[in-house]
């Protein structure tokens, strides 16, 4: 449980410490459930360069690596209307380089196998509590 948006980015940071190159965060809750919040704990623990804000009319916004040299794709898919495929979003390359995270990850038809995928759902409990869960994922991922 998170008591406040800080609280929600430590909690991306913490993940981000377990996170390596080829691993695919898939979001999910609902609209204003600290997504977005969740993926800048994420940036900060990863280091990478720039502000993160959310890419919902940009659909993909690349961070280059930081010091630990892992970059970081920051995916949202709210606005689309239809699911997809991974391969159509052009992301198979930047998991080779990174780690993707994707809000509203739920809209993926279909997930590669072949990298460390984990589902995370973040829960809006009341004005600022959130229930933050790995679903599924690496072993090596916590929160």
């Amino acid at each position: 449980m998170t008591g406040g948006p800080e609280e929600t980015e430590s909690a991306g940071e913490r993940l981000a410490a377990s996170l390596g190159t080829g691993d695919l965060v898939l979001l999910s809750g609902p609209l204003g459930a600290g997504k977005t919040t969740f993926v800048r704990g994420v940036a900060a623990g990863l280091g990478v360069i720039g502000n993160v804000s959310s890419p919902t009319f940009q659909l993909v916004r690349v961070h280059r690596a930081g010091p630990r040299g892992i970059a970081l794709a920051h995916v949202d898919l709210y606005r689309l209307e239809r699911t997809l495929e991974l391969d159509g979003l052009g992301l198979d390359d930047l998991l080779d380089e990174g780690v993707v995270v994707v809000e509203w990850g739920n809209r993926l038809d279909k997930v590669l196998e072949d990298h460390g995928t984990g589902r995370i759902s973040i829960e809006e409990i009341d004005g600022l509590t959130r229930r933050i869960r790995i679903g599924q994922g690496p072993a090596r991922w916590s929160l």
